[in-house]
């Protein structure tokens, strides 16, 4: 049996099954790549629920884990070499769990760094500008009264998001025919947009024809519609 002990953060969500990857996650956009990404590839894990709201992972067995206290994180007890692996930053997840699988991002070397672009374009891109549209438009800065920031951010999430109706002309997925950790890294984005934070007429989404379609066929797939709901919430 793996031994956990050295880590911290198992001491506050302590491991019931220390043989499994153990994911420390909520079920944000970020946090559901990690868990779409497991239930895809079938891995044994145990989810953690980190509740954000009460700032848990700003406490010190969190950031233990994660130095910059953000979900997901995990640790693989059967890392490379067979030691315990602690991992933070969801594309770096997603790119450590498809090679130790060899599942979802292809052998091919130029369609392994093709894919490779697409998740770091939603970590640079996609990622902070949807976020800091849903901060202006749903939550606190919509009190704002210089609007300014608000047209930035709407302005430029209609741009990545053309970005992506252009990249899927003639394609079911970002890399084509294949699903991937490109999907994954964009899909909960893309969703929690017009979802979430509501900002589907903002950003006219209803103008896009492939991106709508891409989602659809990714948001019906099984092992997506269990990650989005990983770990659980308490009730």
């Amino acid at each position: 049996m793996a031994d956990l002990s050295a880590f911290p953060i198992a001491s506050r969500w302590p491991a019931q099954h220390p043989d499994r990857i153990q994911l420390y996650s909520t079920p944000t956009p970020n946090g559901v790549k990690v868990s779409i990404m497991l239930e895809e590839t079938g891995l044994p894990y145990e989810p953690h629920f980190i509740n954000i709201g009460q700032n848990e992972t700003w406490t010190p067995e969190f950031l233990s884990l994660n130095p910059n206290g953000k979900i997901p994180s995990i640790i693989d007890p059967d890392g490379p070499g067979g030691k315990p692996l602690p991992l933070f930053e969801s594309g770096a997840i997603l790119l450590y769990l498809a090679e130790k699988t060899s599942k979802l991002l292809p052998s091919d070397p130029a369609r392994r760094y093709e894919t490779i672009q697409w998740v770091f374009f939603q970590m640079a891109a996609v990622g902070p500008m949807f976020g800091q549209l849903g901060f202006f438009h749903k939550f606190a800065g919509r009190e704002i009264e210089d609007k300014r920031p608000l047209e930035r951010y709407r302005n430029e999430s209609k741009r990545l998001l053309g970005v992506l109706e252009t990249r899927l002309e003639g394609r079911n997925w970002i890399m084509g025919e294949d699903y991937t950790i490109a999907d994954i890294s964009l899909l909960g984005w893309v969703r929690n947009l017009i979802g979430f934070y509501g900002a589907g007429e903002l950003v006219e989404f209803d103008s896009l024809k492939r991106v709508p379609a891409w989602l659809e066929r990714g948001l019906a797939r099984p092992a997506v519609q269990r990650g989005l709901d990983i770990p659980k919430r308490p009730e």
